[in-house]
């Protein structure tokens, strides 16, 4: 039961809290009675000192317990206590570590992220900025683009280049010059080195959206436009 006063004019309205809901002070004296008593099947300090005490009272008096054995339960107890401790600040600290890793990725918000196996993201008017990955010097690329639906709708042709990555920008159109829906792509590559063909990486530049934590492994994870996330470890090159 609880009284609130406003005004110059005292007026009181009682209010009962739900029997699920505890106050301030019932919450910590809980707390406080768990860590003497121990909660569950856990032995608190109350609990221990009561059982050891117990055990001295009814030791033989022919063979009480040896003082090294004594100091032995005590420490044991200490330790267990100290390990407990120790659990809990290091909860709370990765909990804040947390937080602090989101503030931090928070500037990450609006800007261009690399995303890998050729995803491309296209929105009206906005080129998709993208690299392929060549281990080796090629005597030519081929760059094709689909859509959600598997259909071919650009194919581009690059010339000879050297090991390393090659940019480039896809402005958005079909083979037609007509411009495609807002919506994901897929871009592939394929390499052709002394008449060999072969598939090559391609990454591309997309908008990070938010920024979330993976409740499960606390990885930090980027929302991107499309509502996919990828790990925030994973991204290799950041971009406006």
């Amino acid at each position: 039961m609880a009284t609130t006063t406003t005004g110059a004019a005292s007026s009181t309205s009682n209010y009962t809290l739900p029997s699920n809901i505890k106050t301030t002070k019932q919450y910590e004296k809980e707390k406080e009675e768990a860590q003497i008593n121990g909660k569950g099947d856990e032995m608190g300090q109350m609990a221990f000192l009561t059982l050891f005490t117990t055990q001295l009272k009814n030791q033989n008096p022919l063979d009480p317990m040896q003082n090294e054995a004594f100091v032995a339960q005590l420490a044991q107890f200490s330790q267990l206590e100290a390990t407990t401790k120790m659990s809990t600040n290091l909860e709370t600290l990765v909990k804040s570590m947390s937080t602090s890793q989101i503030t931090n990725a928070s500037g990450m918000l609006g800007r261009k992220v690399s995303i890998g196996d050729g995803k491309a993201l296209y929105e009206q008017g906005m080129p998709v900025d993208g690299t392929v990955t060549l281990p080796n010097d090629v005597d030519g690329i081929t760059l094709k683009v689909f859509d959600s639906k598997g259909a071919l709708v650009r194919t581009g042709q690059i010339g000879a280049q050297k090991k390393g990555d090659f940019a480039f920008t896809w402005d958005g159109n079909d083979n037609a010059g007509n411009p495609v829906a807002t919506g994901p792509y897929r871009i592939e590559a394929t390499t052709t080195r002394f008449g060999t063909p072969a598939k090559a990486a391609v990454s591309t530049m997309a908008m990070v959206k938010s920024v979330t934590t993976d409740s499960v492994t606390g990885d930090m994870q980027l929302e991107l436009g499309d509502g996919s996330k990828v790990s925030m470890s994973t991204v290799k090159r950041i971009g406006f």
